[in-house]
């Protein structure tokens, strides 16, 4: 009995490894259509818009909350990580989550913003996480709890970064509950944010061209 346990689990292993590697092994997933880059670029500027707008948004609600426990503002981080995450559930592309959340980054810092340059860090340092979460997919599953796990990796990485940059000498308590409180407001915010925003534009076929889209409509 236990021979047979340990063969289906080799197999299934097995499987999954061989599945894993015919999904990254296509080579249309590696291919950028024109296409792919001008929507990308545009969810980029539509983003850098969100974030400009949340630059200053989000001073009212960080003056309520900061008091009530130090570091549960990381709960208003989910704006500044849509970008990514609506990149990647769009154009299903290797990199595409990194290169939207770091354009529309690098378009804040260049409007201006009370971060400078180093939102270009937290641009790249936040496309990677929800980059990551992809890739652990292997760009095969776009479903909600995928879309809230790449915000939800987009949060952490923000965190961390924001922990590094930003509150250097913080303590546990605040370190804790700051990292939980933006991977929280990720999936939350960005993964759900950008899932619904996502199907939204494919309802009206707007994202015709694309397999995002394609899938809604098959279903209307």
């Amino acid at each position: 009995m236990s021979t047979s346990t340990s063969g289906s689990t080799t197999g299934s292993a097995s499987a999954a490894a061989a599945s894993a590697a015919k999904g990254l092994g296509r080579p249309e997933l590696w291919r950028w259509r024109v296409v792919d880059i001008v929507v990308a670029s545009v969810i980029a500027v539509a983003c850098a818009v969100i974030f400009l707008l949340w630059n200053v948004g989000y001073e009212i609600p960080s003056t309520v909350l900061t008091p009530l426990l130090p570091g549960v503002q990381g709960l208003l981080a989910g704006p500044w990580l849509i970008a990514g995450v609506l990149g990647g559930l769009i154009i299903r592309k290797p990199g595409a989550a990194l290169y939207t959340e770091l354009v529309a980054a690098i378009i804040s810092a260049l409007v201006g913003n009370a971060w400078g340059p180093l939102t270009i860090v937290s641009g790249l340092v936040q496309g990677l996480g929800a980059e990551l979460i992809f890739l652990l997919f292997v760009y095969g599953v776009w479903r909600l709890p995928v879309a809230m796990l790449a915000g939800a990796g987009a949060g952490l990485a923000c965190g961390i970064n924001d922990r590094i940059l930003w509150y250097a000498g913080a303590d546990t308590l605040f370190t804790t509950v700051y990292i939980v409180s933006t991977t929280v407001s990720g999936a939350v915010i960005a993964g759900l944010g950008a899932w619904l925003i996502a199907r939204g534009l494919a309802a009206t076929g707007a994202l015709s061209r694309f397999a995002a889209g394609r899938e809604v409509t098959a279903r209307v």
